[in-house]
């Protein structure tokens, strides 16, 4: 299980002092992939709810594996991201479908909810997988909020803006540390893998992608054991930062 709290102070140390509750997800094995189903409700974690907000899918690829067990190729892995709501008016929905199975019993959905692709988070390795973290870049689709005069009433409708393509903030290498190091200004204290930074930055595969690789938009990185802290800024949106986030605790799993 995994909880995302509004943080009201910057010391989340503190197991008591969480702050306001957002949003929980659950991760589950489907066969050869992982999924973290994301809810308004803690307690509550199903697609058929009508707090399910959306899910991260895990899409492993590639052909040389690391062993003959392992579900994890030798150059990355792949996830997807999927809203339950339109991420822009005439969107589509996706045909992925899946089953929820809780213990030895099967849900099936009460709500009508769906699958709309958002994004895709994907990190690649050094080929010889020792010195030099991995790569990670993500593709999303943010939308703006267009508001419109109809008949004398205000009409607020989402606008396709274009792909938001993200990348993991290069570190540096510290002579005297002797690790990779990034400036997350007092708020990472403890070293992982899994903190990293991404900025926009352009994609010749996505001409309408907007580039600006000194602005973090997320940030994300361990304080403490199962404590870690997130901040995102415009234009991703909560939902969108958390899914990435969770990505990167699929990626361990995977190779195991």
């Amino acid at each position: 299980m995994f909880f995302l709290y509004l943080g009201l102070r910057n010391n989340l140390t503190v197991a008591t002092d969480k702050g306001k509750f957002l949003m929980a997800a659950k991760r589950f094995r489907r066969g050869a992939h992982i999924e973290y189903i994301i809810s308004l409700d803690a307690d509550v974690l199903s697609q058929g709810n009508k707090a399910y907000v959306g899910k991260l899918r895990s899409d492993f690829w590639g052909t040389n594996f690391c062993c003959t067990h392992c579900r994890s190729d030798f150059w990355g892995t792949n996830f997807k991201i999927y809203d339950s709501q339109p991420p822009y008016d005439g969107a589509k929905v996706s045909s992925t479908r899946s089953i929820r199975r809780f213990g030895s019993r099967r849900i099936s959905p009460q709500v009508s909810s769906g699958n709309f692709d958002v994004g895709q988070v994907s990190y690649k390795y050094n080929l010889l997988k020792s010195r030099g973290p991995r790569r990670m870049f993500c593709t999303m689709e943010c939308p703006s909020v267009q508001e419109t005069w109809e008949n004398s009433l205000k009409v607020k409708s989402l606008r396709r803006t274009g792909t938001t393509v993200l990348r993991n903030k290069a570190p540096r290498w510290h002579e005297h540390l002797q690790c990779w190091c990034l400036n997350f200004h007092g708020r990472v204290t403890v070293a992982s893998v899994k903190n990293f930074q991404l900025v926009a930055t352009p994609d010749p595969g996505h001409p309408d992608s907007i580039g600006d690789e000194e602005t973090v938009l997320l940030q994300f990185g361990k304080v403490d054991s199962d404590i870690f802290t997130m901040d995102y800024r415009q234009p991703l949106s909560a939902f969108q930062a958390f899914a990435i986030c969770l990505s990167s605790f699929g990626t361990k799993l995977a190779c195991e």
